[in-house]
């Protein structure tokens, strides 16, 4: 089964949220609501690639996506309903744009014209001898972690220390930690 458009993907782990933490020997379920988007699984595998698609992701490569993708809502009835990805039991299809970032083997590649920052700590930071009370992070800088083609053919790399326009910090936990996930666009100094 493929599709002319779409990725078609499973939930990685066979769970559509990630609610679940293991301290020790002790599972703890940490939300128990399914409208809660900070829990829903974000890592989908790839089962199969669109029709004539020819670009770099493969079959069995994972997916970070959208917060969406595997969550469950409930109609204005009150009634449980997947939401638009959901194909059936565990396969959804998602379009390009609802995956940022894509891991074959134990590297990370973005997608498209996402890239990827790490927050800087406010508390470590030397840069223009800034430290900002009651902020864990400086505002509107951070490292960039994932870059793109984009931004290399601007001179802009992993590694470089970037700022960036207001509002558009969407916060992702890749590998334990925590980046903003953006556009190209919203990259606007090398600092």
């Amino acid at each position: 089964m493929r599709s002319p458009t779409q990725f078609i993907i499973k939930p990685v782990g066979g769970r559509r949220y990630d609610n679940i933490k293991k301290y020790g020997d002790v599972e703890f379920v940490t939300s128990t609501s399914q409208e809660d988007h900070t829990v829903s699984n974000r890592y989908g595998e790839v089962i199969a690639t669109p029709i004539g698609y020819e670009g770099e992701i493969e079959v069995g490569d994972h997916l970070l996506v959208h917060h969406n993708v595997f969550k469950i809502y409930y109609d204005m009835k009150g009634r449980e309903k997947s939401g638009p990805c959901h194909f059936r039991n565990d396969i959804f299809m998602v379009e390009p744009d609802q995956f940022f970032l894509y891991k074959r083997g134990d590297k990370w590649k973005t997608h498209s014209h996402y890239c990827f920052v790490r927050p800087l700590s406010n508390e470590k930071c030397t840069i223009f001898n800034m430290n900002i009370e009651n902020n864990n992070h400086l505002p509107l800088m951070g490292e960039l972690v994932y870059s793109n083609s984009e931004l290399e053919d601007r001179g802009i790399s992993e590694g470089d220390i970037v700022g960036f326009q207001p509002h558009c910090e969407y916060e992702f936990r890749v590998e334990g930690e925590i980046l903003y996930r953006m556009f190209s666009r919203n990259i606007c100094t090398k600092i």
